[in-house]
């Protein structure tokens, strides 16, 4: 073998070596990132039961961070529901109700963590979390809010029996 031949051997070798390490890291930031999501939000995919009268009832646990953050649905569309019993009605962003085709209502002024924001009133179809469905919800859209994560606010919550035991939350329908 030659000399160049085996400066062009040991240069494969390199980008060998180069792109192992890269896939290697592409494989790990996807195993993480899924150990991240699931460490986020643990109600991905929500325990739905019937208690001793029948009634539906969905369990939650509470994520690393102490809240109740569950996979949910919105006219269909998935989005990752925050549980807020401080938030008067289910808010959802700007970019999700463009998504969801709302139609705007009154402006209102909102109160948030952030300070007051103007808002707008708009009425959901249908808000599911695991097998609990309700109709004709009241929200609100928040432009300061981002992305799919919705608020689960008391205009939903207010409809449900919950009961609180260590780490889970027991919602019921009534």
């Amino acid at each position: 073998m030659s000399g160049v031949q085996a400066r062009e051997m040991g240069g494969i070798g390199r980008w060998m070596m180069i792109l192992a390490w890269v896939l290697l890291l592409v494989l790990l930031s996807f195993l993480f990132s899924g150990i991240l999501d699931k460490q986020n939000n643990p109600n991905q995919n929500p325990v739905t039961q019937r208690d001793d009268r029948g009634a539906l009832q969905v369990v939650l646990k509470r994520n690393r961070s102490g809240h109740y953050v569950a996979s949910g649905r919105i006219n269909g569309h998935p989005v990752q529901f925050l549980l807020d019993t401080g938030a008067t009605d289910v808010a959802v962003s700007d970019e999700l109700a463009e998504k969801l085709d709302l139609p705007r209502g009154q402006a209102l002024y909102s109160q948030t963590a952030n300070g007051t924001v103007r808002s707008w009133q708009t009425r959901l179809s249908e808000v599911g979390l695991g097998a609990i469905t309700l109709s004709d919800v009241r929200a609100s859209v928040l432009p300061t809010m981002a992305g799919d994560e919705v608020l689960l606010g008391m205009s939903f919550l207010k409809q449900l029996e919950w009961t609180q035991k260590d780490d889970q939350l027991t919602l019921r329908k009534l």
